[in-house]
């Protein structure tokens, strides 16, 4: 399930389940860093899926884990955000995220 390129070997639903998990790595990362889940603010979420030429929904992969952080963190959940289709990422997994946050 870890591991692979999304429309090749990682079907979408598998995907958006990836983007998720490290939605909640990175949150948890970020409330270890200010002490408190209610001192988090998401600002921006760079999302990385490893996918074929063709798939083209990569937006569908991030907006999984836009609506996790919203459904969580509420307003402070809101942020921009870009997802991106690359050949490949480190370890071979399907999807990686980068997220800036802040304390309020």
């Amino acid at each position: 399930m870890g591991e692979g390129v999304v429309g090749r070997d990682v079907e979408l639903e598998t995907a958006k389940e990836l983007a998720r998990h490290a939605a909640l790595n990175a949150l948890a990362a970020a409330v270890q860093a200010v002490g408190d889940l209610d001192w988090v603010r998401i600002v921006q979420m760079l999302v990385f899926v490893a996918s074929t030429p063709d798939f083209g929904l990569q937006s569908q992969v991030a907006n999984a884990a836009s609506e996790l952080l919203i459904e969580v963190l509420g307003e402070n959940g809101r942020h921009a955000r870009t997802a991106i289709g690359v050949a490949g990422l480190p370890l071979n997994t399907p999807v990686d995220i980068q997220m800036v946050c802040t304390a309020v």
